[in-house]
């Protein structure tokens, strides 16, 4: 995979309004998701429209909750390891909410300001796909190409930068199996 521009090459665009400039211009680390919407189930329209404002409230009785949500990711990794991109790398996406994390030592917060959000097509359940692992991989790799800040050892979760509000990606996510997929990429 390629990036140009902040895009990758080749894979689908859904423009978010849910973005802003970075205030720095640093991208140095990843944050993992899961989102499955309705929760729990795969396949449709909905992450799509709730990225880009457009999430019909009366399609499911769970989306009143989260219609006026106002949130975004840089990507999204579908189950079948289709990337459907929202926000340009090189833009701040609004996906990490209040968080922090200890970086080389010292305590960030803000981590949208320099993360790159990559949703995952699941739960805290259910196994994630090979191609999701792959797609992740081929990704990751062309963001270190690009960034030079960005290392293999700054992708951490949601719910390490979140832990008393989040829990994703969670314990079906196969950290050390997305360490092999990395390494395989070289």
């Amino acid at each position: 995979m390629r990036i140009e521009e902040g895009w990758l090459e080749g894979v689908r665009r859904v423009v978010s309004p849910n973005q802003d400039a970075r205030p720095q211009g640093e991208v140095s680390a990843v944050v993992l998701h899961s989102i499955s919407l309705p929760p729990g189930e795969f396949g449709g329209e909905h992450i799509e429209r709730l990225f880009t404002n457009t999430l019909d409230a009366a399609a499911h009785p769970f989306f009143p909750s989260i219609v006026q949500l106002r949130v975004s990711a840089h990507l999204l990794i579908r189950r079948d390891g289709e990337c459907v991109q929202f926000v340009p790398f090189d833009r701040r996406a609004w996906h990490a909410g209040r968080s922090c994390w200890i970086d080389e030592g010292r305590i960030r917060r803000a981590l949208n300001d320099f993360t790159v959000g990559i949703e995952l097509e699941g739960d805290e359940i259910h196994a994630y796909r090979e191609a999701q692992y792959r797609s992740l991989a081929a990704v990751t790799k062309a963001l270190k190409l690009n960034y030079p800040d960005m290392n293999y050892a700054r992708i951490t979760s949601h719910a390490r930068v979140a832990p008393l509000r989040k829990n994703d990606p969670g314990p079906a996510f196969d950290w050390a199996y997305f360490r092999q997929c990395l390494k395989a990429l070289g």
